[in-house]
């Protein structure tokens, strides 16, 4: 059948206003208040230009795309135009984005302009391995589109309720549209993806001097674009991808009780190694050696040098940083595929096993630095603010949040009608949270009865174990606001029951409640990702004497 567009005045008048917006604040970023440019301003625009077009990228509007709903009224994507719309918001805003960032740098404007006789090519600047990289992810992502073009369509069927007090297993009952028409739309976007990306690599390369850069810094500068687009193209790529996995892993109606979608766990590890894949830093604006000396042995010790001290304990403390991230994405992906992704405790049982492995990541890391580094004759430096305000606060507000939770589902599920087939979910979610406080606790004692390290340094001890307790309330922080969003999304039918639908639909308050978790789950996530240095001050407190512990 023939696609038919209407394109409302709004659909070409909202692209607009949008691209002038972001012209508008990336102009104003990267202009310093003298009324020039700085490189300092010029690297914060390219950080600006990196997150838009992140934020740009999202593909969630289009997850379901293709899937035919057995009820009528959920809102679906099952018209090819529909799918296209969708996809092309991401697609074209993340490019569009970047090609703005470009066009977005100051003329100039001195008397003797800055020009190089040397002809820039593309290749002259780009990230080898992150392009080799990027480009298997579309491969990968071309594979998957293909395998969903050769899948079948699927009528939906309507639920079938179960006799009054009988129990059974739910069945999936969505449908699907041919594959060959959501792989064709599929296809479309990662087209547009692959050209738009060569055109804006072709811009960068292509892009005149800035004056307030050298050429080496003018060169480096080319390269944090294409890292930056790069990136952010791949977790697209990915997205597409991991949209074509949901369609094609999905069941016949009435013939499976679970399924999971392969393509979306490797997206999560695309979005997570692209995260990592920082850009280089310019040289006119790294932090100079005289910013980077020791401190006294006074014991105030700046924690945000801590990346650059020598002794080798402190590297050891600063690579366990990364280390987390791994010791929490690969179980929780484990555990995700052994659950399947319709689980309703899924999200419950995967946050409590990522905070636990983080946790005994971390108590392993001061088994090793103690044998290592410690000695029992070492003077043993305790931080006078062992956690800073802000995630002490987040950490408490957390508890409570979780807490109030638990108990209203609790009292919401008790209020369901006799015979409602809903296993409590607040059992688990309590069950969980105990068992992280306990796995908590071993992490906890090791940073306090830790022997001291050999160093000259005073201030050095106090802050790696400042660095640790801080990582320690970070990851229950985290948790506990994961367990309270994860609880909401689940009990919605609790919450309904609790507040009443003799005015407002049970729908609404389900998805009230669904959308609050779902809040507080990004929450987590954000908390889980934000270094634990960007919590304190530049200068951590002094130092104090360690409590009283038997030393070993």
């Amino acid at each position: 059948m023939p696609l038919q567009f209407e394109l409302p005045p709004m659909a070409v008048l909202g692209p607009l206003l949008a691209a002038l917006g972001i012209y508008g604040l990336l102009r104003w970023v990267v202009w310093a208040p003298g009324g020039g440019t700085s490189p300092k301003s010029i690297s914060d625009h390219a950080l600006w230009v990196g997150v838009i077009g992140w934020l740009a990228s999202t593909l969630q509007g289009a997850a379901n795309a293709g899937i035919v709903p057995s009820s009528p009224q959920t809102p679906s994507l099952q018209q090819p135009a529909d799918i296209l719309e969708a996809l092309a918001w991401p697609v074209v805003g993340c490019l569009g984005v970047h090609a703005l960032g470009q066009l977005s740098y100051p003329g100039p404007r001195g008397s003797r302009r800055l020009a190089t006789l040397s002809v820039r090519h593309v290749r002259d600047f780009l990230p080898r391995k992150l392009a080799w990289t990027t480009l298997g992810i579309f491969a990968a992502s071309a594979a998957t589109i293909t395998w969903a073009a050769m899948q079948p369509a699927y009528r939906p069927v309507p639920p079938a309720t179960p006799p009054e007090g009988a129990t059974g297993p739910s069945f999936f009952d969505d449908g699907r549209i041919p594959g060959t028409e959501l792989a064709a739309c599929l296809a479309a976007a990662l087209l547009v993806l692959a050209a738009g990306t060569v055109l804006v690599l072709w811009l960068i390369s292509r892009r005149r001097q800035l004056e307030a850069l050298d050429a080496g810094d003018n060169a480096l500068l080319r390269t944090i674009a294409m890292n930056r687009l790069l990136r952010t193209v791949s977790t697209v790529a990915a997205g597409l991808a991991a949209i074509a996995g949901n369609f094609a892993s999905r069941p016949e109606p009435a013939t499976a009780t679970s399924w999971t979608n392969p393509s979306a766990l490797v997206a999560v590890v695309v979005l997570f190694v692209m995260w990592l894949w920082q850009p280089p830093q310019l040289a006119s604006v790294r932090p100079r050696k005289a910013q980077t000396r020791r401190v006294s042995s006074s014991g105030r010790k700046n924690v945000r040098n801590l990346r650059r001290e020598k002794h080798p304990a402190a590297a050891l403390t600063v690579s366990l940083g990364a280390l987390l991230g791994l010791a929490a994405v690969a179980p929780g992906m484990t555990v995700l595929f052994f659950l399947g992704s319709t689980n309703p405790v899924r999200a419950t049982v995967i946050s409590a096993v990522m905070a636990g492995c983080v946790l005994l990541a971390i108590l392993a890391g001061e088994l090793l630095l103690e044998r290592n580094y410690g000695a029992a004759s070492a003077v043993r430096g305790w931080p006078v603010q062992p956690v800073t305000p802000a995630l002490l606060t987040a950490a408490i507000i957390g508890l409570l949040l979780l807490a109030i939770v638990t108990v209203m589902t609790a009292v919401g599920e008790a209020a369901l009608p006799s015979g409602t087939p809903v296993a409590p979910g607040w059992i688990p979610t309590a069950v969980a949270t105990a068992a992280v406080a306990v796995t908590a606790a071993p992490a906890t004692q090791a940073v306090r009865r830790r022997r001291g390290i050999v160093t000259a340094d005073d201030g050095l001890d106090a802050a790696l174990r400042a660095i640790t307790l801080n990582r320690i309330v970070r990851i229950l922080a985290a948790f506990l606001l994961a367990q309270a969003g994860g609880l909401l999304i689940s009990a919605g039918p609790a919450w309904a029951a609790l507040l009443g639908t003799q005015t407002v639909p049970a729908e609404l308050w389900e998805g009230t409640a669904a959308a609050a978790g779902y809040v507080l789950v990004a929450a987590a996530v954000v908390l889980s990702l934000i270094p634990v240095t960007a919590f304190g001050p530049r200068s951590a407190p002094a130092a104090g004497p360690a409590p009283v512990a038997p030393a070993r």
